[in-house]
């Protein structure tokens, strides 16, 4: 089944599992060691994120070691570019607005 990946992004917990592979592959024990939660609720985690496309499985012997999809990330960084550049525009409309509220008032 093929997920959403901003639903996937959306809890706090798969979102602290993105930053730590981030840094560097990982297993689940490895994963789990940095929650307070067991190993299982971190693999159903990774299989969240794996769904998603935004974490790989590599099989290395009897573990596997999950890596950071970064392709999938830029595909999200470029998706929110398009609101940052609408929320600057909004933004500096907003101080236009306020100066024009302050040079009423004076």
């Amino acid at each position: 089944m093929r997920r959403d990946v901003f639903q996937a992004i959306a809890d706090p917990t798969r979102r602290a599992i993105i930053f730590l592979l981030a840094v560097q592959s990982m297993t689940p024990n490895d994963l789990a060691t940095h929650f307070k939660t067991t190993r299982q609720a971190v693999s159903k985690h990774l299989q969240v994120l794996a769904d998603c496309d935004l974490v790989k499985q590599e099989p290395q012997g009897r573990t596997i070691v999950y890596h950071l999809q970064s392709e999938k990330m830029k595909e999200i960084e470029v998706w929110l570019e398009k609101f940052r550049s609408l929320l600057d525009k909004r933004f500096g409309q907003l101080d236009q607005v306020l100066e024009q509220l302050k040079n009423q008032k004076q």
